[in-house]
């Protein structure tokens, strides 16, 4: 009696022999049908478009398939596609615990992930095989093999490939690199009895999800749990505010800061609770002196800032960072990274293309050249000498030249790289920069591409200095910044190509603050020769930085932005605009459109420029 077949998304070979279209649309039916089997969800929506890591609760989006069908995309979806069912079979939402700090919600997303597809391939031969190739593809797309220490390679990566590690029962790949074993190397005792722990529990997603804080705590990625937290109740009141009863249990100052920090979602950084709960509760008592630390403005090279916003200062600006983003990554890398943005959107691209297409079309015709008729004297109207030889006793009749008016245009794009655009959001802004910035140099518009995030979490250098200064009062914004030029007004498309692929690299996108993003771009588009300047920005949710948050009012970066645009938008020089992902920008800019999902956003730049440039 021949051996069974493993189970798992092996695909039937006949369908594989088809030619052309059908063999490709036979094996997405047949993958299609699997997957809704496996995760027994048989409504599940499947799109061949999207990033692999791409999982959600609306839909599944796998790798995109060529018509060539060749053996590793049938093994790349393959892989995705067991992945995407085993999350959906074995991963309860409503039992999640939300973590207020985005590095730790990624590392949490990225164990559970490895609990779906351990604990679910566990009597699948055939699907574990498809995960294990995964996992070494997913190693050599984010290039382990070139990361040497523990700081270059994401928490995420290295405690999900730990985590599949131990409870597995089988080593990592050998693709992982000798990042991982630093990684390993440093794990303190309580990380490795986590470790263990979650293998224990992997088939319980309640109890697992408490080993995992607990692995998080360990690694100083989260808060520590609970019980801790109620050992020491006098020095640990920023951590008690974190919860859900603790409001009738502070002391005024403290509770103050709770109300305004729980209300946007931010919580004091866990790390350094311990250490700063006297120091930050004396910040909460002086925050409403609002003095400027004299000259942190003059630093950061925005001196008339002072005057429009006093209340809003950096602690240190010597960490801060503007790089172009070649300088941020080697030309191999980067053009891997290119390849990946390619391959990732392809049928997305054709449909930006014809709306690119379109405005260009608009924009040539605001060009276009038109004539005088009936002149004197300039070139001869050879249409009109037909008039001349009926009736001979008329003058011949000539045309004079002339150009419509269009006033020479920059145009600014400043896209948000925060932790939060990670995945299709970015990749689908990528994608519109590259292909707006195209556009508009074919149309004689000289484009920008900017990009804003932060060198760190949880404050970085910044921080560190602050600290070692004695924690004082009034830090302001507590951060490294790392604004990234991705393509210069003055560079052509064709050199900036590849700079663009930047936005996919893993640990590139951290924390947002917009106000000071926002200033820069509009201080590099002032200084344009150009009469007309636009600054369009694309965002998906408020300014975020937890060490700012932690010893500032909650609103601090919300106000600076919201006075940043209102100094935009006061000026005659600059036309601004906003675009927003999922999140409601009309609250901050006064010409915004809000959009519900990424796969809009093409559409809606092409279309709020075109309302620009038809209303001048």
């Amino acid at each position: 009696m021949a051996s069974p077949r493993p189970k798992g998304t092996g695909k039937n070979s006949n369908d594989l022999n088809l030619p052309g279209s059908e063999r490709t649309d036979a094996f997405r039916r047949v993958t299609t049908a699997t997957l809704r089997a496996v995760s027994g969800q048989p409504e599940t929506e499947v799109a061949f478009a999207a990033s692999p890591a791409a999982y959600q609760s609306t839909g599944v989006h796998l790798p995109y398939v060529s018509r060539a069908l060749t053996p590793p995309e049938i093994l790349r979806v393959r892989g995705a596609a067991d992945a995407a069912a085993l999350r959906l079979r074995h991963h309860n939402s409503l039992i999640q615990t939300a973590l207020p700090e985005a590095g730790a919600q990624t590392v949490y997303d990225a164990i559970e992930q490895a609990r779906c597809e351990i604990y679910g391939s566990r009597h699948m031969a055939g699907m574990r095989a498809n995960l294990d190739r995964k996992v070494v593809q997913d190693c050599m797309d984010a290039g382990c093999n070139r990361m040497a220490g523990k700081q270059d390679m994401p928490a995420a990566m290295a405690l999900g490939l730990l985590a599949r590690e131990s409870m597995s029962g089988h080593p990592a790949p050998k693709q992982a690199g000798a990042a991982l074993e630093a990684w390993r190397e440093s794990l303190s005792p309580q990380a490795q009895a986590a470790l263990k722990e979650l293998a224990s529990k992997q088939n319980d997603q309640q109890a697992f999800a408490q080993a995992c804080h607990k692995l998080l705590a360990a690694c100083q990625l989260s808060e520590a749990p609970q019980p801790e937290q109620e050992a020491e109740p006098d020095d640990t009141d920023e951590n008690e505010e974190q919860s859900d009863d603790s409001d009738q249990s502070q002391e005024s100052p403290p509770e103050e800061e709770s109300t305004s920090n729980d209300s946007q979602g931010f919580q004091p950084d866990p790390r350094e609770q311990s250490e700063s709960s006297e120091s930050e509760s004396s910040d909460t008592q002086d925050q409403g002196s609002e003095e400027p630390s004299g000259g942190s403005e003059d630093e950061n090279g925005t001196p008339q800032e002072t005057e429009a916003v006093p209340a809003y200062k950096a602690f240190t600006t010597a960490f801060d960072e503007e790089a172009a983003a070649s300088d941020l990554c080697d030309p191999d890398e980067l053009s891997r990274l290119r390849q990946q943005l390619d391959q990732q959107l392809t049928n997305f691209h054709s449909i930006v293309s014809r709306l690119a297409h379109r405005l260009q079309r608009k924009l040539m015709a605001q060009q276009r050249r038109a004539w005088e008729f009936d002149q004197e004297e300039g070139i001869l109207d050879a249409a009109r000498l037909a008039r001349v030889v009926v009736n001979p006793t008329l003058s011949l009749s000539y045309k004079h030249e002339k150009e419509a008016e269009f006033r020479d245009t920059v145009v600014t794009l400043l896209i948000d790289n925060s932790g939060s655009m990670r995945g299709r959001p970015i990749t689908i802004a990528a994608i519109c920069g590259d292909i707006l910035a195209r556009t508009l140099e074919r149309c004689g518009v000289k484009t920008e591409v900017l990009g804003f995030t932060t060198r760190a979490w949880k404050g970085g250098m910044s921080r560190e200095r602050w600290v070692a200064a004695g924690r004082p009062a009034d830090p302001g914004r507590l951060n490294d910044l790392r604004h990234i030029i991705y393509k210069d007004a003055d560079m052509p498309w064709r050199r900036a190509r590849d700079n663009l692929g930047l936005m996919l690299r893993e640990g590139l996108l951290k924390e947002n603050i917009d106000g000071e993003a926002l200033l820069w771009a509009w201080k590099r588009l002032r200084r344009r020769p150009e009469h007309r300047r636009i600054l369009m920005v694309i965002s998906d949710g408020a300014p975020v930085d937890d060490s700012t948050f932690s010893v500032n009012p909650s609103s601090y970066l919300e106000d600076h932005l919201r006075q940043v645009i209102a100094r935009i938008e006061g000026s005659s020089d600059t036309e601004l605009l906003a675009i927003g992902i999922g999140h409601d920008v009309t609250r901050y800019y006064r010409s915004s459109v809000t959009i519900t999902s990424a796969e809009e956003l093409g559409g809606t730049m092409m279309q709020q420029l075109s309302e620009l440039f038809a209303a001048r």
